[in-house]
Formats: C-alpha cells, sequence, structure tokens
C-alpha cells in the first residue's frame, strides 16, 4: 500500500470510529428527549391486520 491509501485508510477509520464514540457518549448522556409534544389517544391500530389485496 502507498503512503497515501493509507493515510485514507487510518481517515476513514477515525472518521467511522470517532462519530460511533461521539453518538454513543452523547446517548449515554441525554438518552431521552423531552422536548416532543404530549401523545395523542391510542387508537388500537395494532388490533387491526394490514390490508392484503391480491394483485
Amino acid at each position: 500500500m502507498t503512503g497515501t491509501a493509507i493515510f485514507f485508510l487510518v481517515l476513514a477509520i477515525v472518521l467511522v470510529w470517532g462519530g460511533f464514540t461521539v453518538s454513543v457518549l452523547a446517548l449515554s448522556r441525554k438518552p431521552d428527549r423531552h422536548d416532543f409534544p404530549p401523545g395523542g389517544v391510542d387508537d388500537h391500530r395494532e388490533d387491526i391486520g394490514p390490508v392484503e389485496r391480491d394483485t
């Protein structure tokens, strides 16, 4: 491998694993968002199966 290839390999590894590490740390510090609007009434859609069409 050339020096340029090794440089870009190391750069890609640092970017991927660095982003993964930062996102894991951010999620461990603030795991849940509290700025969502309040939820609506449950309409029990999980009780009804998906529509099946014979096409």
